[in-house]
Order: C-alpha cells, then sequence, then structure tokens
C-alpha cells in the first residue's frame, strides 16, 4: 500500500485504537464524554477549589439516566455493557475528574456489584433497581483507620443477638458515605468475615464527611460509624463468606481505574500539546523545540501504550479470562505513567501548570490518591511478585 493510500496520522489516536471499537463501543464513549463536557468540565475546577461535589444526587440520577451506573451488571436495570464500553465510560469520566470516576466505580464496581454477585434475590431487587437509576447511592466499606492493606485485621464486628445481627466498628476513606442510601460494610463474625447491607438510616450508623483533602477534593468521603447497629439476619450477604467476597469487588473497581487513569493521563496530555502549539518563547513555539517533542512523544507512548493495555484487559475481562494478577498489571502500570505524564506536562505549562485554569495539577494530586488507593504500589508488586516466583512475600 502507498503512503498516499494509508489514513492520516491522528495526533488523538496516533496507534489507531479507536479501530478496535465497534459503532456500540464508540456510542457509549461518546455519550459518556458529552454527558461530562456538559455537566463537569464547565464547574469541575470550583468544585476543585471549593472542596465540594454540590449536586452530587442530581449527578447519580444523570449517571443513572444515561446506563453509567452498575453498567456491566446485566439485569434489575442495569445496562449490561460489556467490560471494554465499562472501562471506556471510566476513561471519559476520569478524564473529566477522578472524583467523578470514583462516584460511579464505587456505585458500580463495589456496592452493586458485591450486592449482584453474591446478595440473595430479594437484596438485589430491593437495591439494585434504584442504584442503578442513581434515585439510591451506594457505598462499600472495607478500609478501617487502622487497617488498609491488610483487610484480614479488621476490627469492625458482627455478633448474633437473637435472630438479628449486631454491627460495631469504624470504616475509613469510603466515598459516597455520607450521601449513600445503603452501604456494603464488611465485618468480622465468629464464622469468618461477613459482607452486610446496611441501609444507613438505621440507628447506630453515622458517616461524618472527610475535610481538609488536598487530593479527590470534588468527591465525598467519609467515615463510617457503627455503634450497635441492628439488623436483621437477611441483612448479610449469603454468599460471601471470607476474604474472598471483597477483594473480588475490588478487582472489579480496580479495572475500572486501569482505564479511568488514561483518561486523567489524556486531559493533562492534551493540556500540554496544545500549549506547545501556542505558547512562544525565543520567537517560537515552545512546541517547535527538540526538548519539548521529546516529552510530548514519552508521553504519548506511555498514555496510548496504557489504553492499548487496558483494552486488552477488557476484551480478556468480556471473554471471562481474566486474572486478578492482570488487573494488578495494569493498574500498578497506568496509575503510575498517569503521573508521569501529569509532571511531565506541568513541566510544559511551566507556572501555568500549577493554575486552576489548566486540568493538569487537579488531575496529578487526583492521582496521587489512585495510585494508593483499591491496592498500595507495593501491594501491586506483590501481587506480581508472586504471580512470577512462586513465593509469597506478604507475610
Amino acid at each position: 500500500m502507498s503512503s498516499s493510500a494509508l489514513p492520516p496520522f491522528d495526533p488523538a489516536d496516533p496507534l489507531g485504537l479507536d479501530d478496535l471499537l465497534d459503532p456500540e463501543d464508540l456510542a457509549v464513549r461518546d455519550t459518556v464524554r458529552s454527558w461530562a463536557a456538559d455537566r463537569v468540565l464547565p464547574h469541575i475546577a470550583g468544585w476543585y477549589e471549593d472542596g465540594e461535589l454540590p449536586g452530587i444526587r442530581e449527578l447519580a440520577r444523570e449517571l443513572g439516566s444515561i446506563g453509567a451506573l452498575g453498567m456491566s451488571l446485566q439485569g434489575y436495570g442495569c445496562a449490561g455493557a460489556s467490560a471494554v464500553q465499562y472501562g471506556l465510560a471510566c476513561l471519559e469520566l476520569e478524564a473529566a475528574d477522578s472524583g467523578i470516576r470514583s462516584l460511579v466505580s464505587v456505585q458500580g464496581s463495589l456496592a452493586m456489584y458485591a450486592i449482584h454477585r453474591y446478595g440473595s434475590e430479594e437484596q438485589k431487587r430491593r437495591w439494585l433497581p434504584p442504584m442503578a437509576s442513581g434515585e439510591a447511592i451506594g457505598c462499600f466499606g472495607l478500609t478501617e483507620p487502622d487497617h488498609g492493606s491488610d483487610p484480614a485485621g479488621m476490627r469492625t464486628s458482627a455478633r448474633r443477638d437473637g435472630g438479628d445481627w449486631v454491627l460495631d466498628g469504624r470504616k475509613m476513606w469510603i466515598t459516597n458515605g455520607s450521601v449513600a442510601s445503603v452501604a456494603v460494610v464488611w465485618a468480622r463474625t465468629d464464622k469468618g468475615i461477613r459482607g452486610f447491607v446496611v441501609p444507613t438510616d438505621t440507628p447506630g450508623f453515622s458517616a461524618p464527611e472527610i475535610r481538609h483533602k488536598w487530593s479527590l477534593r470534588a468527591s465525598v468521603t467519609s467515615e463510617l460509624v457503627l455503634d450497635g447497629v441492628r439488623l436483621p439476619a437477611d441483612a448479610a450477604l449469603p454468599e460471601a463468606i471470607g476474604l474472598r467476597g471483597p477483594l473480588s469487588c475490588l478487582n472489579h473497581a480496580r479495572y475500572g481505574i486501569v482505564w479511568g487513569a488514561m483518561g486523567a493521563a489524556r486531559s493533562c496530555f492534551e493540556a500540554a500539546l496544545e500549549y506547545a502549539r501556542t505558547r512562544e518563547q525565543f520567537g517560537r513555539p515552545i512546541g517547535g523545540f527538540q526538548l519539548t517533542q521529546a516529552k510530548l512523544a514519552d508521553m504519548a507512548l506511555e498514555l496510548h501504550k496504557g489504553v492499548l493495555l487496558a483494552h486488552h484487559l477488557g476484551r480478556r475481562m468480556d471473554a471471562g479470562r481474566l486474572r486478578p494478577e492482570q488487573v494488578s498489571f495494569g493498574k500498578l502500570n497506568n496509575v503510575r505513567e498517569a503521573i508521569g505524564i501529569c509532571r511531565t506536562s506541568r513541566t510544559i505549562l511551566g507556572a501555568n501548570g500549577i493554575s486552576l485554569e489548566y486540568p493538569v495539577m487537579r488531575h496529578a494530586t487526583n492521582l496521587e490518591s489512585v495510585l494508593t488507593y483499591e491496592g498500595t504500589v507495593e501491594m501491586h508488586q506483590l501481587v506480581l511478585g508472586k504471580a512470577l516466583t512462586g513465593v509469597d512475600a506478604f507475610r
């Protein structure tokens, strides 16, 4: 084929990755991108600066209306989208802001997924339809003040009292906590770790919001306090006993991060590329200097390699062949590379890189949280290390 017959080079898609997507994939991506451009991007700098996410319930209902909540789940009002389509949605949401993607991820991949995968039919029918529509917001209570990477050490307890369960304990760094209608809470019982579906209006349950964050500022983050929370016997998730339950939920959410981190990276790269084309120094655009072009080339490499990796993992998930170790591979690589792209973008923008007039510093600070939540760098390295060597170095 002659060069004249080749499609033109597209700086926004240098590897031609759009060719891997079918029309339905592109429609999902474009729908979410359009929603984010209309409802998030005009306001996000102000929300971030103010440290709040106003109108979160309205945003949740809008996200439900476009099928973004629990979108890869089947039935109960969920969209039943493919893993790739869910990933594309995460990428577009995080290109707007990590806090928006976190809202969707916690709702769908953690709270809804736990109920869908491990809940009773009654629990599914009660909670999943309103959560899919955004009428009910959910949260996921696993991390504790003293136990993050080691959930087996959790102190939150659930004991039987007659026919009821009584829960006591605290959870920390819980996205959506203070606006949630339902919390999926993991607690230690005399027969192992169990999950519980906890309506947040239950006496003894409270969720004070965590303030003074310098990351994920446009996101609701809370502590969960359970002080003698009494639940009926059927509040327990019947199919989840042991750590396998919460860890499988985390694996589903981590998959969305593999895509989402590349959205934040894309936003920073696009800002840097446009700035390099228009910012003049020494009588010419800085994009015409070799060192700036080297930075842009290296960022493009890591950005689109990361998207290709996410796409590959998505196809494996859709085929039922995605292993947890492969999700660790993607989360470790893509978040780390996304942070590198943000930092390099900041150098191209110079002092303007720290201004909220541009998205770069906002994404960079958000990704510092994404780097360590749902599995720190060290934990994912050890997951891969164990898979590679066959030796468990966790303990």
